[in-house]
Parts: structure tokens; C-alpha cells; sequence
């Protein structure tokens, strides 16, 4: 493994930088530092495109939508779904979890490890059964009586009517995060893409091989990019796909067991800006390359 000052760390010219948001761009704090707005600035003006690759929903993309500079798109929800920040977070493409197979999910994990609560993320909003705790209370959702009651087809309804379910999410008070995310993928794991991103026992679930990779590789595949041409940084189980298919891919300081055997390098901890200290390299190898 590299690390960010290893010579040997950075790709040679890479066209496109893809970062996930917690824990990797944004401070403990969700915050942006100035020295990492100043490295995302810098690397468009020179031609590399940036983007956003987070578990979050474009609901709460506001952290990062002042800072989108040649495009404005960013990859949530895992990969289900592509918004453009520039238009208020419009979802440009979603991949969703059909409502069918997310009814299954459900009725695996709660045979599986009892006391497990949902939320359920749609097209439409948040909703989640009363036990789901509030992890972000400024995001309080709708209470819905049990998830089997959202996810239902209406009577009559195809399986594609409604609100698109983009991502389900399943708490369990007790368990340790990584236990229940392997319980979990033993119970599920046939029927869904299941990952997480959280502290707590919060495991991620979208439609069947949908992740943060298969939605870059889609969206560089648009642009003529090959993942040998790609930078990617991240965290947390939900970016080892990603960092697995990027031609070099960073660790942070703070990351996940997981991540660090996943990335071919690693970089000092979010709240030491290990993104900007890796793009300033970038930039000036390039500069110095061009002399």
C-alpha cells in the first residue's frame, strides 16, 4: 500500500476525482475546510472533474452544493440515485429498490435478528416505523406503522407505481455494526446490495448490485473515462467497491479495517483534510511534469 507521500501514490493524470462526503471530505463537524474548497477549485480549473459520491440523500446535499464547479452532479444514496445540485437536487437518475424485493429484505432481517426497526428513503421522502431512532434531528421523517405498510403495492398498481423506493434502512438497538451488517448479508445478501456507512448499527440496503462503483463506472463510462483514470477517496464499508475500482483509491487516516485493504493508498484523517493533501500533490506533479 501507498501513502500520500509516496512518490509513487498518485495517478499520472487522472481526469476525475470521486470522494465520498462523511468522514472523508467533510470535517467531524460536516463542515469544508477552507484548504479543501481551495484543492476542489483547483483541480477543475486544471481539468479534472470532481465528484461527490456519498450514502447521503440528495436531501442533504446542501453541505457540498456551494462548492460544484464544471458540472454539478454528485452520486447519492449509495448509487440509486444521480442528482444535479445546481437545480436543487433534482434527481437526474435513480436506480431503485423495488418495492417487491425491499418487502422481502424486510421480512428476511426481522425473522433474522429480532428487534431490527426500518426507514424507508423514497422519491417522495423519509418515512420510518416509530422505534427507528432519530439519528439526525433535523430530519425527522414520517412515522409510518410498520414498513410492510409502505412498501405494499396499492391495489391494482404495478410493481413500478408510486414513489421510488431508492434506499431501505435497517436499525438494530443491540448489535454491534459489523455483526449485524454480516447477519444481515447472510439473512438479505441474495436479494439486495447491503452496505454501511454508520457508527451504529445502520445497515444500507438498494436494489440488487447497485453501489457507489456501479453508478461511477456508469457515469465515467458517459464522459469516456476509464477507472485507471480515476482518484477515489473514502471511509467506510460503503466505499470499498468504489475504491476497488478506481485505478488508485485513498484510505483515510480514520478509515474503516475494511477500506484500508481495499485502497491502494492511504492519506492522513478527514479532519486533517487528507483529500486536499492528496489533490495538491496531484497538481503539483502535473505541473511539474509539464515543464
Amino acid at each position: 500500500m501507498t501513502s500520500a507521500t509516496d512518490p509513487q501514490a498518485v495517478a499520472p493524470v487522472p481526469r476525475l476525482i470521486a470522494t465520498d462526503l462523511d468522514g472523508t471530505l467533510l470535517r467531524d463537524d460536516t463542515s469544508v475546510s477552507e484548504r479543501t474548497v481551495a484543492a476542489l477549485a483547483a483541480a477543475e480549473e486544471a481539468g479534472i472533474e470532481v465528484f461527490y459520491v456519498t450514502g447521503r440523500p440528495a436531501r442533504w446535499m446542501h453541505v457540498v452544493s456551494a462548492y460544484v464547479h464544471g458540472h454539478g452532479l454528485a452520486i447519492c444514496a449509495n448509487g440509486a440515485a444521480v442528482v444535479d445540485l445546481r437545480n436543487g437536487g433534482r434527481l437526474v437518475t435513480v436506480h431503485p429498490l423495488e418495492r417487491r424485493t425491499a418487502l422481502d429484505v424486510v421480512l428476511a432481517l426481522r425473522a433474522a435478528t429480532p428487534g431490527v426497526v426500518f426507514g424507508v428513503e423514497t422519491t417522495e421522502g423519509f418515512h420510518h416505523e416509530p422505534a427507528y431512532p432519530r439519528i439526525h434531528a433535523h430530519d425527522p421523517g414520517m412515522i409510518v406503522a410498520v414498513a410492510e405498510k409502505l412498501l405494499e403495492c396499492p391495489p391494482g398498481a404495478g410493481p413500478g407505481s408510486g414513489a421510488q423506493v431508492v434506499k431501505l434502512l435497517a436499525h438494530h438497538p443491540s448489535l454491534a455494526p459489523d455483526a449485524f451488517l454480516s447477519l444481515a448479508r447472510d439473512a438479505a445478501g441474495g436479494l439486495a446490495s447491503l452496505t454501511r456507512s454508520s457508527p451504529s448499527a445502520l445497515v444500507e440496503i438498494s436494489a440488487p448490485g447497485v453501489s457507489k462503483a456501479s453508478t461511477l463506472a456508469r457515469c465515467c463510462a458517459e464522459r469516456g473515462i476509464s477507472a485507471a483514470e480515476v482518484v477515489a477517496f473514502g471511509d467506510m464499508p460503503n466505499d470499498v467497491e468504489m475504491l476497488t475500482w478506481a485505478g488508485t483509491s485513498y484510505a483515510m487516516g480514520n478509515a474503516h479495517p475494511d477500506v484500508v485493504a481495499a485502497a491502494s493508498g492511504r492519506t492522513v484523517a478527514n479532519n486533517e483534510d487528507g483529500v486536499a493533501v492528496v489533490i495538491e500533490r496531484i497538481l503539483r506533479e502535473r505541473a511539474e511534469g509539464a515543464r
